[in-house]
């Protein structure tokens, strides 16, 4: 039954470019987003596609390298490559791009991306003191509310807003969902299954598409689950991957866990859990959007205690015998950040923790393969 839905998946991808051509010959657009931090909710509000952007594969790097540092972070790299040689059709799609100040490497390259297509920051504040910083993040989500009606022509009322935040509130549930059938022992997916779910779904046009699908496929996991049914056997260490964001294409370090027989069953980054934050809709929608985004537990952020919060309830709840940090080359606030994650996880937990710095190539794929196969030992 799972094989059978994950070639639906890939039919629902691949049909999904079609779908978005089609939106756009009717007359209408699309928007991509970079990061967490922009409310995809104004997009959808305005009928327009919302599309995530960020750089998971080393292909467009050598491209990017013309005009970036060499020693720049691979995402970033990876994000203007593809932007520069014209090669990820959903950038090509993209009428206006969304863009925040997550890093000064980041909000440096969207100046030279501005080049090749309209780019518009946020420019997100550092801290998450909403008394200090609330008024004025909303403000900036409500230029961009204005940006995205100059863009589509489009009115967007509070109620468009309500609306937008009730569906893509919908999908964060069906996201939530999915990546809780992992807290069974054993696993009813592989880590590099929920990646690749989590990926494709991620660019679907139509969110009811996506919405059913991983509902689909949680409800095939809990079938398997009571059916004792799995890849893994109890006794497999269970792995919780923090720290930057991983795609296909950058998944390197999961498929080594997995191939030395340990399953991540958990990705705290954003491109797992965090994406899983509900806005509050009982509130004046532009206020619950600032309340909520702001509170996603980025490195950027300074303090950042949401992250050890959500660590702390992750850790437990999925029931993980270790954790792995990752960090991509040149990401200095996940890098800072490591050595308070290390000790949390060591004090509050006696967990084995293991920090890889890596980007996206592989050459260092027997390195940590040897490193990996050691901290697995441990448990």
């Amino acid at each position: 039954m799972k094989a059978q839905l994950f070639k639906k998946l890939q039919q629902i991808t691949e049909q999904n470019l079609m779908d978005i051509e089609s939106h756009k010959q009717n007359g209408n657009h699309a928007i991509g987003f970079y990061c967490l931090y922009a409310p995809t909710e104004l997009a959808t509000a305005a009928d327009a596609i919302p599309l995530p952007l960020c750089g998971t594969r080393q292909d467009p790097i050598e491209a990017a390298e013309e005009a970036l540092p060499r020693n720049l972070c691979p995402l970033i790299k990876s994000s203007y490559g593809f932007a520069a040689s014209d090669t990820c059709p959903f950038f090509r799609f993209s009428d206006m791009i969304v863009a925040d100040t997550t890093c000064d490497g980041k909000k440096k390259m969207f100046e030279l991306m501005n080049r090749i297509t309209p780019v518009h920051v946020l420019q997100l504040p550092q801290q998450q003191n909403t008394d200090l910083f609330l008024d004025p993040w909303k403000a900036e989500i409500s230029l961009l509310k204005q940006k995205v009606e100059n863009l589509t022509g489009k009115q967007i009322t509070d109620q468009d807003i309500s609306n937008a935040i009730q569906l893509l509130n919908r999908e964060r549930e069906a996201l939530k969902r999915l990546m809780d059938v992992t807290r069974a022992i054993p696993s009813p997916l592989t880590g590099m299954e929920l990646i690749e779910i989590l990926f494709k779904t991620g660019f679907f046009a139509d969110k009811h598409k996506g919405i059913a699908i991983m509902d689909e496929i949680a409800d095939a996991c809990e079938t398997m689950v009571q059916n004792g049914e799995s890849p893994f056997k109890k006794t497999t260490p269970r792995i919780l991957m923090t720290g930057v964001p991983v795609g296909l294409g950058s998944d390197k370090v999961i498929r080594i866990i997995e191939e030395s027989g340990a399953n991540v069953v958990a990705f705290e980054n954003c491109s797992g859990y965090k994406k899983t934050f509900q806005v509050d809709e009982t509130k004046d929608p532009l206020t619950a959007l600032a309340e909520t985004y702001l509170s996603i537990p980025c490195s950027v952020m300074s303090p950042n205690p949401g992250r050890f919060d959500l660590l702390e309830e992750m850790i437990t709840g999925f029931s993980v015998d270790g954790v792995v940090d990752l960090t991509w080359q040149a990401c200095h606030t996940y890098n800072i950040e490591a050595y308070g994650v290390q000790e949390f996880v060591a004090d509050r937990f006696a967990l084995p923790y293991l920090h890889i710095e890596t980007d996206y190539s592989q050459s260092d794929t027997e390195q940590l393969r040897v490193r990996i196969e050691a901290f697995l030992e441990m448990i």
